[in-house]
């Protein structure tokens, strides 16, 4: 974050936010702010609809070369607008002279009609190659700047985002903000590039036509100008409900992104629940609601299109009509994608303008982080919780220069305290961004405000959004007390330089997908050696790394600190991955370190060396420890013990154990571990043997640039053999298809053959010698003709476009839904490729179906089109003459199909690229090339009117047949551009549709019958792992090499040993995330392979170190692995109570129906780890798998749920690892494993005398010592 607010991107000009504001006290409305402090009657959360003023905003981005840029672009697409209405100059007098050459008693001599026709086609020659420049530098510069600015926008986004308090991000789902980066910032970014130079084109084109059209006749133009009326009109009633419709499916869309995002990031608790059909059937809601507000503006879509096309051809029937009648009288001498835009604009400003907290002012030398830093009286409650007290009264300070640890059960407030030191909360003012709505609901929430409070809405998205609210329930706590230190409140401190001066640890280790010198190098961020060269950065992280004793298991990794970690860090253990981030803590020399349960998941002897590291850093620094593990804080200066959000005890660890009837004591007795026979610890030669072999453990990361793996086979089809595919799956909606051609082709026939064979009846009008009367009996009868076409081509316009967009709507809700289906089902190998992390699999599932979509809607229905249209052309020019067609048909098409098809091979250059952000520079060579297609009829209109005038002059051909073969000429190359201008859909769809397929037929299906179960799992399962090899098919070292174990029916197994040594990965291969490469692992005598993988997981349940929660209930969570219509209220609290949480739950206002926000975020650790613990216990597994799943327990919960367990472990077979080895005293078994074998096994007391490995871990943890 504090890389980020160095370079804040801010829009030029300085635009200010529109927020509003509610006082603290009186609850009224402000003009500036957001004070969002819970009143009485709950919170308010403001609302936005999306405006064309946000749409403007965007390009307030723009720097002065964007500016220029934008200029120049501007012109340019004028410029090439004004092409056409210039031609039609040309065209009229070309006319002239054809009408006066063929009058009878003419006097132009063939060679004068050859040199006029001569001099008119240079025109038109030379008005091509014009448009054709000024469309390469239009289509060039737009796309240029149509990447910077939403580049600068998304940049700003993430600022704005990042500068928020932390409950800001909390309320937000997971995944709101990747889709907003990507799909949703593509959409903006066609609408501020490639559309806007089509709109100013358009517009140079109107605007110029009108200017020449009153120029010769403003009577006429008037009545033309009437068109332009009715399509205002049109756009002005239809346009609010197509924008609030794609509001909705924006919407939509954005919560199925959520719910991908959430459950690609946890996928091995998806799978170890067996929850993937609930998470699929949960993204399938969101889906359906897409695709039925899909259903909603395909018809809106359809009748604007139907009723513009209807415009355009009644305007033509009504010139036509009203220009002869005034040429008769003597009066006349001779003759859209920016509403999506929109839309996404406003998904993006609704963050950037969200209020955010107040920064104070104060640093270095006015304020010391080496400073006492002094809580006084502070109440606290969580804005998500409003009603619910954290801190009541709190009264601590923290001393400089000393360790302060706090302690105390699990929900008593430490994290709390953290919190508030790093101002992720604050005591004062607690903002919430607001959501993008539609008008009409904007007025419907203002009507409910003032009426009774707490009416339920039936409305899907308002009644999802009122779960992300902070419950409604009693009164709010009222903030106060305060923070300080220097004698300043912590709030008056400028925040960036108060977080560079703090290093954290957290409970859960979170890492970015990179190096690991860039994860420690992140540290220097905001400190005095962020821009410091690459060598000093390099001493600095190896430096932090010794000191957390990283260095160890670094330094054996073949691309040592250049070994990447994986999306979060997956390919290092949890030890390793704690180590990494303690370095990166303390790299930047920070004067506070706070410690949160910063050695949690940390191994025996890595917790001894690093609790050195700690304690050696911790001097002449303000250090705060958050622990439940005891033993890591017997040497702080200060021990403070909390409970219920208050102080109840204080001291050091030997003082406070004087008490025997105080909390620590209590706490430390829960966590004692037996020793047995007291024994001398001076065995120095037996210590160093021991720590020997812990040391050799080989670490479970390694680079994976040289492994070599079996994946599945990447098929690359073309647009036939992909998209047909996909296209024949979809049979049972060809009719649908079959529409969409018919009324194409009646579409194309109007546009066509038709209109063509209508202009050369019009132009031929002028040419009669009939009587006035004569030419006006025949301009009612042609301008009537007109109508009826308008008529037709309106209506099949309108039957085409409802049509196309409702099996676009179809089609892409089906294969979204497939293709999330496909990728939740692969096996876990597959995540953990470096092209499958979490964020590029949620952005593909959620742009390769739009993709799909976006060819199948009105985009293919435009080909079809323009295919008719070319053929029409092609057919009407043959009839009337076939030299003209031949012309036309073998010198220019050729030019077009050449280029259209290098145009498509760089679309799909372009799209194989895209895989990397901002890939977008390599379509420019696309781009470069697109405007020839298009502009290309310019040029065959100059060779038509060349070579025409030719068999003119020669009386071969009659005015009739030109003309006819003219306009059939003009509109099929017109035709063959817009269908050559659809290849870049054409070209993306073809890479979307391969992407689809190859994840579907990669789909992880188990073929083997599901009656294939374990025999007698009464009582428990036996475990056999049987000579295992076995290597992560992403690192290139074994992790087990010949690993023989077994557990016994119904034992309760522990597995120890140090971090990195396969505790997990033998939880991972029971749970059959990976299979063995040799060997086997047998399930009372029956290998699992030959058990069907979802019936087997049945029989097992899983809690992980890390808890893992999904956005919902408290009840749909703790029910995510069974059919809850099977399990009773009873049950439910039954389990609860095992779990030690049944108490908290019933506490809360909505009990068990409490919505824990994105992952649980509304929850402690302890919390989130108990319900997770439920959860595994509600499944009633064969086989328990505990992976350190105390961790995050304090030591009164833990001893409750430790009892739970064993109550829990009667009647199955439970399998622990552990390093709190105080959890696992009474197991019946004890695995110490080590260097990928089995080091040494037995009871409690059997290892204790052995006076071996066990031995020396149990006397590190021990705490009477």
């Amino acid at each position: 974050m504090d890389a980020i607010d160095k370079h804040t991107v801010q829009p030029a000009g300085g635009v200010p936010p529109v927020v509003t504001a509610v006082d603290e006290k009186k609850n009224t409305e402000l003009p500036t702010v957001q004070n969002d402090t819970p009143s009485p009657e709950g919170k308010i959360k403001p609302e936005r609809e999306p405006a064309l003023k946000d749409y403007l905003r965007v390009f307030a981005y723009a720097t002065k070369w964007d500016i220029f840029a934008y200029f120049a672009a501007g012109v340019c697409a004028i410029g090439g607008g004004t092409t056409l209405p210039l031609l039609n100059i040309v065209f009229g007098q070309l006319v002239n002279e054809f009408n006066g050459y063929f009058l009878p008693n003419s006097t132009t001599t063939e060679a004068r009609f050859k040199a006029i026709a001569d001099r008119q086609a240079l025109y038109l020659f030379i008005l091509f190659l014009a448009r054709f420049a000024l469309n390469y530098v239009n289509k060039f510069a737009f796309r240029m700047i149509g990447i910077r600015l939403s580049s600068a926008i998304r940049l700003h986004y993430l600022q704005s985002l990042f500068g928020q308090t932390i409950h800001v991000l909390d309320s937000m789902p997971a995944g709101t903000a990747a889709a907003t980066i990507t799909s949703t910032a593509n959409t903006l970014q066609i609408g501020i590039s490639e559309k806007l130079g089509v709109f100013l084109e358009f517009t140079g084109t109107i605007v110029t036509a009108i200017i020449i059209a009153f120029i010769y006749s403003w009577q006429l133009t008037l009545v033309t100008s009437s068109v332009i009326l009715f399509l205002l009109v049109v756009l002005g009633i239809l346009l609010p409900f197509i924008i609030k419709g794609h509001a909705q499916i924006t919407k939509a869309e954005g919560k199925a992104s959520a719910i991908a995002s959430e459950a690609f990031s946890s996928i091995r608790m998806v799978t170890a629940c067996g929850a993937e059909e609930r998470v699929s059937s949960r993204y399938a809601r969101w889906v359906q609601v897409a695709r039925q507000r899909g259903e909603f503006v395909s018809p809106l879509m359809a009748l604007q299109f139907g009723l513009i096309f209807f415009g355009l051809f009644g305007a033509f029937g009504l010139s036509f009509w009203y220009g002869t009648h005034s040429w008769v009288d003597g009066r006349v001498n001779n003759v859209g994608e920016r509403s999506h835009a929109m839309v996404a604009a406003c998904e993006f400003l609704t963050v950037i303008d969200a209020p955010r907290p107040r920064d104070g002012d104060l640093r270095d030398p006015q304020v010391s982080a080496s400073e006492d830093i002094i809580f006084q009286d502070v109440t606290f409650a969580y804005p998500s919780r409003p009603h619910v007290k954290v801190l009541d009264g709190l009264d601590l300070t923290i001393e400089s220069g000393k360790v302060t640890a706090i302690v105390g059960p699990s929900g008593s407030g430490k994290s709390t305290i953290v919190g508030l030191i790093e101002r992720w909360y604050t005591l004062q003012d607690q903002y919430v961004i607001a959501k993008t709505i539609e008008k009409d609901k904007m007025k419907e929430a203002q009507k409910k405000k003032n009426k009774k409070k707490g009416k339920n809405d039936s409305d899907d998205d308002e009644s999802d959004n009122k779960r992300s609210e902070p419950e409604d329930v009693g009164p709010a706590v009222e903030l106060r007390g305060s923070i300080t230190t220097s004698g300043h409140a912590l709030d008056d401190i400028q925040l960036k330089w108060w977080r560079s001066q703090i290093g954290l640890v957290q409970q859960e280790p979170f890492l970015f997908n990179d190096t690991i010198f860039k994860n420690v190098a992140y540290g220097l961020i905001g400190s005095q050696w962020e821009d410091a060269p690459e060598e000093e950065k390099r001493k600095l992280v190896k430096e932090a790394c010794q000191e957390s004793f990283a260095d160890e298991f670094i330094d054996r990794l073949p691309d040592g600190y250049d070994t990447r970690v994986g999306d979060s860090g997956a390919k290092l253990s949890g030890g390793q991955r704690q180590r990494i981030a303690i370095a990166r803590s303390i790299v930047r020399k920070p004067k506070i370190v706070i410690l949160d349960e910063a050695t949690s998941a940390i191994d025996v002897r890595g917790e001894g060396i690093v609790q050195r590291a700690l304690d050696k850093v911790s001097k002449n620094r303000t250090t705060i420890t958050i622990a439940h593990r005891l033993s890591t804080i017997k040497k702080a200066d200060r021990i403070v013990v909390l409970k219920k959000g208050n102080v109840v005890e204080q001291g050091t660890h030997e003082s406070l154990l004087e008490d025997e009837e105080g909390v620590y004591y209590g706490l430390v007795h829960a966590q004692q571990l037996s020793l047995g026979d007291s024994a001398e610890d001076s065995d120095s030669d037996t210590k160093e043997e021991i720590g020997a072999v812990l040391a050799r453990e080989k670490s479970a990361a390694v680079s994976h640039s040289d492994v070599t793996q079996q994946k599945p086979e990447v098929v690359n089809r073309n647009l036939f053999q992909s998209f047909g595919r996909l296209l024949y799956e979809q049979r049972s909606r060809w009719a649908l298809c079959i529409l969409t051609v018919i009324f194409a082709a009646g579409a194309s026939t109007g546009t066509t053959p038709l209109q063509a064979y209508l202009f050369a009846k019009i132009i031929l009008v002028f040419n009669e010698t009939n009587t006035p009367d004569q030419i006006r009996s025949d301009s009612n009868f042609w301008s009537l003709m007109w109508a009826v076409l308008a008529i037709g081509v309106g209506a099949s316009y309108f039957f085409m476009g409802y049509a196309s967009t409702r099996l676009a709507s179809y089609t892409c809700a089906t294969y979204r839904q497939q293709y999330f289906d496909a990728i939740l089902f692969q096996r876990t190998s597959f995540y953990d490729e470096e092209e499958n992390a979490q964020g590029s699999l949620t952005a593909r599932v959620a742009g390769d179906p739009k993709q799909l979509e976006e060819l199948l809607g009105l985009n293919m229905a435009m080909v079809f089109v323009a295919l008719f249209n070319v053929i029409g052309a092609i057919s009407i020019a043959f009839a009337f003459g076939w030299k003209l067609a031949l012309v036309a048909l073998f010198v220019t098409m050729p030019i077009g199909l050449v280029s259209g098809y290098f145009r498509f091979k760089y679309e799909i250059d372009f799209d194989k690229m895209n895989a990397a952000v901002f890939a977008e520079s390599s379509k420019f060579a696309a781009e470069s090339i697109e405007p020839t297609p298009r502009t290309l009829s310019m040029a065959c209109q100059a060779l038509i009117f060349w070579y025409g005038s030719r068999l003119l002059a020669s009386r071969e051909y009659g005015p009739q047949a030109f003309f006819v073969c003219f306009m059939a000429v003009i509109q099929g190359a017109e035709a063959a551009g817009q269908g050559l201008s659809f290849g870049p859909n054409a070209a993306q769809v073809t890479g979307a549709s391969n992407r689809i397929i190859n994840m579907r037929d990669s789909k992880n299906k188990d073929m083997i019958p599901v009656t294939e179960k374990i025999p007698d799992t009464e009582g428990g399962i036996s475990i056999e792992l049987r000579n295992v090899h076995f290597k992560y098919p992403t690192r290139d070292v074994s992790v087990f090499k010949g690993l023989n174990l077994t557990i016994e029916k119904g034992q309760f197994a522990a597995l120890v040993g140090a971090s990195g040594c396969g505790k997990t990965s033998i939880v991972s291969l029971l749970e059959r995330f990976y299979d063995v490469d040799q060997g086997s692992i047998l399930c009372n005598g029956k290998d699992i392979k030959d058990i069907n993988v979802y019936e087997y997981r049945k029989n097992l349940s899983l809690v992980a170190q890390e808890p893992t929660l999904f956005q919902g209930t408290l009840r749909e969570n703790i029910l995510l692995g069974v059919d809850d219509g099977t399990v009773t209220e009873e049950r439910l609290h039954q389990v609860c109570r095992d779990a030690s949480i049944h108490d908290f739950i019933v506490s809360l206002p909505e009990g068990y129906n409490t919505d824990i926000g994105s992952r649980g975020v509304s929850l402690s650790g302890g919390q989130k780890q108990r319900v997770a613990i439920a959860r595994a216990l509600m499944r009633n597994p064969h086989i328990l798998l505990l992976d350190e799943a105390t961790s995050s327990l304090d030591s009164e919960s833990e001893k409750l749920v430790q009892q739970a367990f064993e109550r829990a472990g009667k009647g199955r077979t439970m399998v622990v690892v552990a390093h709190r080895l105080a959890t696992v005293q009474n197991a019946d078994v004890i695995f110490v494993l080590g260097e990928g074998k089995l080091l040494e096994k037995g009871s409690h007391q059997e290892l204790l005398k052995k006076r071996g490995v066990y031995w020396h871990m149990c006397h590190s943890q021990a705490l009477d010592r």
